[in-house]
């Protein structure tokens, strides 16, 4: 009497020998040990192996005919014939349907819809081209298509002074870093909505307890924000963010900055008599806003420093220093994080550290800052500022002099003392 082995112990040598053998070879096998169990063996092996009783029956009928051993898996011919054999017009149907789009086609059907594989499924079944979503990933592969994101390379128009500010700029803070005077990168990073918000990125936390934030993230009138300016010292790799809660003015600026100096600068530049500050040529220290030099020029005088500014050429904010020193810093330590309050917002851009040794220092500005304020001609043209002799739109400098009775145009600072270098900004960028 032939004992038959439990379904477990036949799973188990399935499972083992199985995936190491093609369609025929797994068939005969079957077959063969359905053959040894005898009585029952085809169900047995069937059920253990999860394969069809059928494919079980049909090895045993190849194995009892006594075939030729041969390396096909299928007989010449065999296996159902590829869509685009059945349906030759299949992929003309579908370059259709993705070149007119990627070219601006109006009359493409899908012009106004996302090409998902389902959408384009869809399209091609209404087009007597009946086909699934997976097959037409696989087509599209076919075609040496892909999913891609899109990729920040276009920047606009060049300014064809670019490359020369570039030179400028470089040079001018080479030169006040010899000398030991302060040079610093400042911008507004974007503002922040507090509340129980989703925030992208990860953090560790215990298993299968997420942080818990709102579904929506929609803002009201009375929702508190965030307004984080921030100043980067190039020379003592540190630097200060003043977060606002009213509005990003040029007022806010100039404010963040003289809270930089009152809280930092002046301790680590004790020597100070003249400040350079590189900033982006637009938001609230955009050289075109009057009330921007107005209130630096308050800053100035108040200081006692002699303020240089020089302005990154328009569509180049993304090589100002404080975006690649500082700001990605503190998004890195935000990722996850709601940001349920000013207290977290402080308390995590002042945790901010990295392995080169920066800090940041961070305070909270409760100040009213009302937009709209303006200056006149004649108070701009009364205020203290040397435009430099190139691109005096993007490089000048205000004194700290309280007498303004000086016919406009007058050389007002000692001339700056300036040497061209080679090369790019110490410490690397532009």
């Amino acid at each position: 009497m032939t004992v038959r082995p439990p379904v477990t112990v036949l799973r188990a040598k399935f499972d083992r020998i199985l995936p190491h053998l093609d369609e025929r070879r797994r068939r005969l096998y079957l077959a063969s040990e359905a053959a040894a169990i005898g009585h029952g063996g085809i169900a047995l092996v069937a059920a253990a192996s999860g394969t069809s009783t059928a494919t079980v029956s049909r090895g045993v009928t190849e194995l009892a005919g006594d075939p030729v051993p041969t390396r096909r898996v299928r007989a010449a011919g065999a296996g159902r014939k590829p869509l685009t054999v059945t349906d030759p017009g299949l992929l003309a149907a579908l370059e259709a349907l993705i070149e007119p789009h990627t070219r601006g086609d109006p009359v493409s059907p899908l012009r106004w819809t996302t090409l998902s594989l389902r959408a384009l499924a869809s399209a091609l079944t209404s087009q007597s081209h009946p086909v699934s979503a997976a097959t037409v990933g696989r087509l599209l592969h076919g075609l040496g298509y892909s999913l891609q994101g899109t990729v920040k390379t276009t920047e606009g128009a060049s300014h064809p002074d670019r490359d020369a500010q570039f030179a400028h700029l470089n040079a001018t803070a080479t030169a006040f870093l010899d000398d030991r005077q302060p040079v610093i990168s400042v911008d507004t990073k974007a503002k922040e909505w507090l509340g129980s918000r989703d925030r992208p990125g990860r953090t560790w936390r215990p298993g299968k307890d997420p942080i818990k934030v709102d579904c929506h993230t929609f803002t009201t009138s009375d929702q508190p924000v965030a307004i984080p300016y921030g100043i980067y010292d190039i020379a003592t790799n540190t630097g200060w963010v003043n977060v606002g809660t009213d509005h990003d003015t040029a007022e806010f600026a100039v404010e963040s900055i003289r809270r930089w100096w009152r809280n930092c600068g002046r301790v680590h530049h004790p020597n100070a008599t003249r400040l350079l500050i590189t900033a982006d040529a637009g938001g609230s220290n955009d050289p075109r806003r009057w009330t921007w030099k107005k209130h630096l020029a308050a800053f100035a005088l108040e200081s006692g420093l002699e303020i240089t500014v020089c302005h990154f050429p328009p569509g180049t904010s993304k090589w100002n220093k404080i975006e690649h020193r500082m700001f990605c810093h503190i998004t890195a330590n935000w990722r996850g994080q709601p940001l349920t309050s000013y207290e977290v917002v402080i308390e995590t851009i002042a945790a901010t550290t990295t392995r080169t040794g920066l800090t940041i220092g961070a305070e909270l500005d409760t100040g009213s800052y009302l937009l709209g304020s303006t200056v006149s001609a004649a108070e701009f043209q009364a205020l203290p500022i040397t435009p430099d002799a190139f691109h005096g739109d993007w490089n000048y400098t205000l004194c700290p002099r309280t007498d303004l009775s000086a016919p406009a145009g007058t050389e007002l600072c000692a001339p700056l003392r300036r040497r061209r270098f080679p090369g790019r900004w110490p410490g690397g960028g532009s």
